[in-house]
């Protein structure tokens, strides 16, 4: 069985779908497709459609990604497309009000995603065979495909409140954020006491700069723009401490003189490397030293986003130290 005639094949119990499919391997893809979000994205041309037909599918907004897939181009633009980006398919006819509305409350979704996933049109009449394959006995159905294969969908006429709501639901387990609304928010006021604290950081002050973030910690536990920064302020504290020598004189299973070394590694933008000195204490140590290299280790994560390749990279290989 093929790709395309297994996604056939699952398409009938996609509706009853709530995450069937775990759609963080494309979290990354859509994570790149959006940093190049800024730059303009070339707009795939649609299929000819007869002249009715166009006018029921509507114009492709200025800046959505809409393609009109036939039968010929199912396989590439719909099926491996999914496999790096989310793909919405929508099959409908033109013949169909509740198709036609469909279609008209996608496309402008569409349009706010600006790329962010595409919309492929599916005339039942034109491309029939794609109907067969999906199985389908009326119009219109909407069928979310990722990894080429279907991961949720419905039919019929929906409200946009619920077909909102589904692509919600949907996207958000690609890590694709919701789209602009369009409206300039406020902006939030600055807070005194976490300018007063950037203050004392910007002119070197940094005890006084831990001091008043810790104090915004300690009124505020969940503030963790507070908590981040008192974190790195205090790792730069202890660092500035270390004589760099440490790197060449630190012996194997001196616990301290390791975290040491590790520090003026990590000041030095050399983070593999400090955490690998640690992992390899979690790997050789006992006892408490072990806890205590472990703890330090987990410590310096949280200097860095958890999604750092280097980061993803040290907890595996603490992983495989501990166990």
């Amino acid at each position: 069985m093929n790709r395309r005639q297994a996604a056939a094949a699952a398409v009938q119990q996609a509706s009853a779908m709530s995450g069937a499919v775990d759609l963080s391997v494309l979290k990354e893809r859509a994570e790149a497709q959006r940093a190049r979000a800024a730059a303009p994205a070339s707009q795939p041309a649609p299929a000819p459609q007869p002249a009715a037909e166009q006018q029921a599918a509507g114009p492709i907004p200025e800046g959505a990604s809409i393609i009109d897939v036939t039968e010929a181009t199912f396989e590439t633009d719909v099926v491996a497309r999914s496999d790096s980006q989310l793909v919405i398919t929508l099959l409908w006819a033109g013949w169909s009000e509740p198709s036609v509305q469909l279609a008209q409350l996608l496309e402008p979704l569409a349009a706010r995603a600006a790329g962010a996933w595409t919309l492929a049109r599916v005339d039942v009449d034109v491309a029939p065979r794609i109907a067969q394959a999906f199985g389908a006995q009326s119009v219109p159905i909407v069928i979310a495909l990722a990894g080429g294969q279907p991961v949720s969908a419905f039919d019929g006429r929906q409200p946009l409140e619920q077909v909102g709501a589904w692509l919600d639901e949907v996207t958000s387990k690609m890590g694709i954020p919701a789209p602009d609304s369009g409206v300039d928010e406020p902006e939030p006021e600055d807070d005194p006491r976490m300018v007063a604290a950037e203050e004392l950081l910007n002119t070197g002050d940094l005890d006084g700069a831990l001091a008043a973030y810790e104090a915004i910690v300690a009124l505020e536990p969940a503030n963790t723009e507070a908590a981040s920064v008192a974190r790195n302020v205090k790792f730069m504290i202890r660092a500035q401490q270390h004589d760099p020598t440490i790197l060449e004189t630190a012996q194997p299973g001196d616990v301290d003189a390791q975290f040491a070394a590790a520090d003026v590694l990590l000041l030095g933008q050399r983070p593999e490397q400090a955490f690998d000195r640690i992992i390899e204490l979690v790997r050789t140590a006992d006892g408490d030293d072990k806890v205590r290299a472990r703890t330090r280790l987990l410590e310096l994560f949280e200097l860095f986003d958890p999604a750092e390749p280097f980061v993803v990279s040290a907890r595996r290989k603490l992983a495989a130290a501990l166990y």
